[in-house]
């Protein structure tokens, strides 16, 4: 009987582990194209740009090895650091007016209010535009001498009106004027919508029984149930605005003006339209994959940079310790 059972329970285990096996091999199987799709199309091509960063290559001729040659020209190339603040600039600006302006209208659209729907894909259209259309409509609504945005402004007086895009104080502003127009119905403020359904509605008729008012309720309590979901926005608001390439190019290459895409002055030189000109107007493949490392690493010491500070004013309800509410 003892070893009847014995054997019963090895055939069991050996089952199970071929089982197991079997299972692990299908997974395998599933998730083969996703890994192919990696090693070829990102894995693949990033240890080639890290190898070209360490070579002089401009297509025509054949990879040199050259070091850190094209890191140590990045240092003290004047249009890298003029690219740099370009993005920095242009990013601490439109996130925080992005996270501001979507909030506000998930807040305006999570009100039980006829015709909901409706309203929310109005605000949501501007964001599936496509961004050369955009560009193109801005462009004439921000032309200096006939564009309505300036016709709006000498009707209050203000004459004459801003250059816009082709005036170096002023375009800057413009391209996020230009991109908050897109983004503050878009995925920011459809995100905000679907983090509003899960503050608890209890917590709030609580607080209003106890006489706190709509201010107070929003700040005391469904800012920071929100916080978690803030936190991810301006996580990839950061990382999307210091991408900042279609818009840029767009505007101030078909702009008319005589400078080239950029301008003017190159106060339009964001850090992707710098590396793509070096890579695909000067051919500069080593110098721009240079760029792109550095690109990264700037991107991951802002991102670690938010990781550190979002243990300050974060709340997770797991974790009450951590907000400072």
């Amino acid at each position: 009987m003892v070893s009847i059972q014995t054997f019963a329970r090895n055939w069991r285990g050996r089952n199970r582990l071929k089982m197991a096996q079997r299972e692990a091999l299908q997974g395998y199987l599933y998730i083969t194209p996703w890994i192919v799709g990696f090693l070829i199309f990102i894995l693949g091509p990033m240890l080639v740009s890290l190898f070209l960063s360490l070579t002089e290559y401009n297509i025509v001729n054949s990879p040199k090895f050259a070091g850190l040659t094209n890191y140590y020209t990045l240092a003290q190339d004047p249009l890298f650091w003029k690219s740099l603040g370009n993005t920095v600039y242009y990013a601490f600006l439109f996130v925080p007016l992005n996270i501001i302006g979507s909030l506000g209208c998930a807040l305006l659209l999570n009100q039980k209010i006829r015709g909901r729907s409706f309203f929310r894909s109005i605000f949501f259209l501007p964001s599936v535009t496509p961004l050369v259309a955009t560009a193109l409509l801005w462009m004439w609504i921000l032309q200096p001498q006939v564009g309505l945005l300036n016709y709006l402004l000498s009707l209050v007086g203000i004459t004459p009106g801003p250059g816009w895009l082709g005036s170096p104080a002023w375009s800057k502003p413009a391209l996020i004027l230009m991109s908050s127009w897109g983004a503050i119905g878009g995925g920011t403020m459809l995100i905000f919508l679907a983090g509003l359904q899960g503050v608890a509605r209890e917590l709030q008729e609580a607080a209003e029984v106890d006489g706190a008012g709509s201010w107070t309720r929003f700040w005391r309590i469904t800012l920071p149930m929100l916080s978690p979901t803030m936190f991810f926005n301006i996580v990839l608001g950061l990382i999307g605005a210091f991408q900042q390439f279609t818009l840029a190019y767009v505007a101030t290459s078909l702009s008319g003006q005589q400078f080239p895409a950029g301008g003017p002055l190159y106060s339009t030189l964001f850090y992707v339209l710098n590396l793509y000109q070096q890579g695909f107007d000067y051919w500069q493949m080593g110098y721009a994959s240079a760029l792109a490392w550095v690109f990264l690493l700037i991107v991951l010491i802002f991102t670690f940079i938010q990781l550190g500070l979002a243990r300050r004013w974060v709340y997770y309800e797991s974790d009450s310790g951590s907000t400072k509410w």
